[in-house]
């Protein structure tokens, strides 16, 4: 069954083949279905790691200045600049779903921006 191929409801949701490379692909992507860059800083040794997250409508009421700041791995929402830069600097691109005329599902995932389509 090739990836154009419907076998159920369920298949063509998880079919991700468009990888995202450019700020502006991913701004464009993400503000299509209301998201919004955000991060969490986790404490890793004696450094700190960034996590680059993209959240999405109703999750939004539950983040930034709705939680505890002082909680570690809070998420912020941020700058698309500063998150598009961060994004640059851990060398990372998304990985989104097919285009799908009529349906604009929200899955993503990071990979590397050296992924190849």
């Amino acid at each position: 069954m090739s990836a154009r191929q419907v076998a159920g409801p369920f298949l063509l949701e998880r079919q991700m083949s468009r990888i995202l490379k450019t700020g502006e692909e991913i701004r464009q992507w993400a503000e299509a279905r209301s998201g919004m860059p955000a991060w969490s800083e986790l404490p890793s040794g004696s450094r700190t790691v960034t996590v680059l997250r993209i959240v999405f409508d109703q999750y939004l009421l539950n983040s930034g200045e709705n939680q505890d700041t002082d909680r570690p791995g809070g998420l912020d929402l941020t700058g698309w600049d500063e998150w598009l830069a961060e994004l640059n600097s851990q060398k990372l691109a998304l990985k989104v779903g097919d285009k799908i005329d009529g349906v604009l599902d929200n899955d993503f995932e990071f990979v590397p921006a050296d992924t190849q389509a």
